[in-house]
């Protein structure tokens, strides 16, 4: 009976020492797994958009003609009506233009700012404003980076 009771007693510690261990910690790592796979599928398709951005950019630079980037923000700035108060356009580095208005009408400032980003893959890295004399007016300095 002793036996008996003794070999009870050491099965149930192999069993809460060993094998309850090793079985939670089996369906800790499985669950671990099943999270990993789902974040793999969203970095997957998000890989994905990415690329498609890209192409699109990519895409858009061939819509310019041409042009550099200074030639398209000083272009794009007077089609877009903003020739009275675009001030400058000077590069700044490589691949950055910085553009300065002076009492620029604030909606097609940024309906200006939607064309380069949409059609022509360009994106404003900074962008200040400052309330000017009249309604919806403001003076604005804004740095445009190209696409690689």
């Amino acid at each position: 009976m002793l036996a008996g009771g003794a070999l009870v007693a050491l099965l149930l510690l192999g069993w809460a020492l060993l094998w309850h261990p090793l079985a939670v910690r089996r369906a800790e790592l499985r669950q671990d797994v099943e999270r990993q796979g789902l974040e793999l599928a969203y970095v997957r398709s998000a890989a994905a958009e990415i690329e498609r951005l890209r192409a699109t950019g990519l895409r858009a630079r061939g819509d310019r003609q041409g042009k550099s980037l200074l030639a398209l923000a000083d272009a794009s700035a007077r089609e877009a009506g903003l020739e009275g108060a675009l001030r400058r356009v000077e590069p700044v580095g490589e691949r950055n233009v910085r553009v300065g208005f002076e009492a620029a009408n604030f909606d097609r400032l940024a309906q200006w700012l939607e064309v380069l980003g949409g059609r022509y893959g360009v994106e404003a890295v900074e962008f200040s404003a400052e309330r000017a004399e009249g309604i919806g007016l403001v003076d604005a300095r804004v740095t445009l980076r190209d696409v690689p």
